[in-house]
């Protein structure tokens, strides 16, 4: 049985409780192999939220391509964040946006692993 505390120490949180479900049942090389991915492919939440500021400075929407939403991204950067009220809206929601993503990959490397 895997620790979280142990492969992933610099998660916190929901995505802590998040992961440690999931490696729950590995062995710990198994564990520590998802872990050496996993880590290359999450994203931070504080760089969602420094890349959101951007959006402020008039390029809105790269915090929408780096969570892989290439659809949202563009409509962010040809409407100004729309407005920037979606840009203020995914300040509020980094966190959010940076779990969701974070989700999506771990099950990605779920399905990968086994």
């Amino acid at each position: 049985m895997a620790n979280i505390l142990n492969v992933l120490p610099e998660i916190i949180g929901e995505e802590q409780m998040y992961i440690q479900n999931l490696i729950k049942d590995m062995d710990d090389q198994k564990a520590q192999q998802f872990a050496n991915i996993y880590r290359t492919r999450r994203r931070d939440p504080q760089t969602i939220l420094l890349v959101t500021l951007v959006g402020f400075l008039g390029i809105a929407g790269i915090q929408r391509f780096l969570v892989d939403q290439i659809g949202m991204g563009i409509l962010y950067l040809l409407t100004g964040g729309i407005c920037l009220i979606g840009t203020i809206i995914d300040l509020v929601n980094y966190k959010r946006i940076a779990f969701e993503y974070n989700q999506r990959q771990a099950q990605e490397l779920m399905v990968l692993l086994k």
